[in-house]
């Protein structure tokens, strides 16, 4: 094994070095019989003597006199190897590669980023923003923002950041035009533009006192980008479901209008992943704070309910 034979190289350098095998075990904290074994294995490996040794003295043999330099050079590399990840370890430095979906940072995180970059000099990020699920591992990012409801690799640690709760909505014009729809059964009637890359572009639930509906929809217009959605809506092409968030001063200034709000629509579970939960460096952690920080506060995606009618309704 790799640790077994780092550890021989460890005695034998450390037994040469102080001159005998008692010296080198209270040293290491070994018993002698643990000394002389790792050098006994080592010399099996090797198939060579590397020590002469006696009761009294212990002197290297020609090779284990050529062995030891060159253990000794390497062990003093290992250790400055070691040694240089420390800062790594204890501040965050390097370079971070993040993968992340387009709108929830542009909305969420890319105004804060500099801030976090200014936070960190020592640190660079490399910010993948991509509504498609990339491979982590594969691809080599050290984290990346998914939003799901079942994380399918459970390989990856997954710490959650918040849920964007949806909801039904569409221009003024359009609902005057097409009519408020007043239970999910009615979107059947509409045209509903679908964002192609989420779960449930081709079919929405509901929710409401303990009754679930699944409503199959369609419409001319399919996208993979929730800003463009978005942008269908402002143009009053159709209604969507959306996460709130991303039109929430749309409604807010009047611009959109939701609708079906007596009934719970999906909700979407960001978070982050990454693939390990050992040796998380000091980048991934301060990253990971950042976006706790940024994302982690539930107001943000969950729509107030409202109480009052729509115009129409």
């Amino acid at each position: 094994m790799i640790m077994d034979r780092l550890t021989a190289l460890t005695v034998f350098r450390t037994a040469v070095g102080l001159g005998s095998f008692a010296a080198a075990a209270r040293h290491l904290g070994l018993s002698p019989a643990a000394v002389s074994k790792n050098i006994g294995e080592l010399e099996a490996h090797l198939a060579v003597r590397l020590l002469n040794r006696t009761t009294r003295r212990m002197s290297l043999t020609e090779a284990g006199s050529l062995y030891y330099e060159r253990v000794e050079q390497i062990l003093d590399d290992l250790a400055e190897a070691d040694g240089a990840l420390g800062p790594l370890q204890q501040r965050p430095a390097g370079l971070l590669r993040v993968s992340a979906p387009m709108t929830v940072t542009l909305l969420c995180l890319s105004e804060a980023i500099p801030k976090f970059l200014e936070r960190h000099p020592d640190l660079s990020l490399d910010l993948r923003m991509d509504d498609r699920r990339v491979d982590i591992v594969e691809q080599g990012f050290d984290l990346a923002i998914r939003g799901s409801d079942n994380l399918e690799d459970s390989s990856l640690i997954a710490r959650r950041l918040m849920t964007l709760s949806h909801v039904v909505c569409g221009s003024p014009d359009y609902f005057e035009r097409r009519g408020v729809p007043q239970r999910p059964d009615d979107l059947q009637q509409h045209d509903c533009v679908q964002f192609t890359l989420s779960g449930h572009a081709r079919e929405w639930s509901f929710r409401k006192a303990g009754r679930s509906v699944r409503v199959p929809v369609r419409g001319r217009y399919k996208v993979t980008s929730s800003l463009a959605v978005r942008d269908a809506l402002r143009a009053g092409f159709g209604l969507s479901l959306i996460p709130w968030i991303y039109v929430r001063e749309d409604i807010e200034e009047g611009r959109l209008l939701s609708v079906l709000d007596d009934w719970s629509a999906v909700e979407t579970t960001l978070y982050a992943v990454y693939p390990s939960r050992r040796h998380v460096g000091a980048k991934l952690r301060a990253f990971l704070d950042f976006l706790v920080e940024e994302m982690g506060v539930e107001e943000l995606g969950d729509q107030p309910r409202r109480d009052e009618a729509l115009p129409g309704c």
